[in-house]
């Protein structure tokens, strides 16, 4: 095989750049299953959970009896297949996005609802407190004789009132 040095340096810069997409791809994997053993969620760990089985060869065995464009195709290829991952990826974090936007959404509706019962419990509070005090008062004027003055009261306002309908009745 015969390169020349502009085709070493492109094949240079595509392995650097294979390189620095492997290590974002190994850096995800690896906050990934931080992020699950943090939340006791290793079964959710797995890429087979998110992405589906993983079937593709080692990436060595397929460089096996390939040529400097061969290497640069399948650099390529790869380079594809990662970016068809991290669209996968970007797909699902959006989905996260929305349902945690969802989420937020009716936590406020149900702080709102909860806000709006605590003022009626305060308001229904408040109208118990004085009819309380208004029975302490009534409760405190039967107690306090009232009742035992009104009875015989009572009795000789009925008295006087038949009285009054006899002498009515009699000189008419």
């Amino acid at each position: 095989m015969d390169c020349n040095p502009s085709c070493l340096n492109l094949l240079g810069s595509h392995y650097k750049e294979m390189n620095r997409r492997k290590d974002m791809v190994t850096n995800l994997r690896s906050k990934s299953n931080q992020m699950a053993s943090a939340f006791n969620m290793s079964n959710f760990a797995n890429r087979d959970s998110l992405l589906g089985p993983e079937t593709k060869p080692d990436t060595m065995s397929r460089t096996i009896g390939l040529d400097n464009s061969g290497l640069i195709g399948l650099q390529r290829q790869l380079m594809k297949e990662q970016d068809e991952g991290l669209e996968k990826l970007e797909e699902t974090l959006i989905s996260t996005k929305h349902i945690a936007l969802a989420v937020s959404e009716e936590l406020d509706l149900h702080t709102t609802l909860i806000d709006d019962l605590g003022q009626h419990v305060d308001v229904t509070d408040s109208h118990l407190q004085r009819v309380q005090k208004n029975m302490g008062i009534l409760n405190k004027h039967i107690n306090g004789g009232w009742s035992c003055m009104c009875m015989p009261l009572a009795v000789i306002g009925i008295v006087v009132l038949l009285v009054l309908i006899y002498l009515l009745i009699k000189y008419l």
